[in-house]
């Protein structure tokens, strides 16, 4: 069974972020990720940055993952540290 911690290092592995957190009950899970590869980019190309860096896990090990995507000022601005 997939953990939170297991996703949280797929994909600090593959893409570089300055925040990720995960949650999850082994099959559904929830992360929020903050990138500066994010900036400028609309929020499909963020979580397909989400994806790649994931690679078949997604259709292998992850069946749900729902994510939200943030640049670092869009973190700091909710008060993210």
């Amino acid at each position: 069974m997939v953990l939170p911690q297991d996703i949280k290092q797929y994909i600090e592995a593959g893409l570089p972020c300055e925040r990720v957190e995960v949650s999850g009950d082994g099959h559904h899970f929830e992360a929020i990720i903050v990138s500066h590869l994010f900036a400028g980019k609309s929020r499909v190309a963020q979580h397909q940055l989400v994806y790649q860096a994931l690679g078949d896990r997604m259709r292998q090990e992850i069946h749900a993952l729902s994510m939200r995507t943030l640049t670092p000022e869009q973190w700091a601005a909710l008060g993210g540290h």
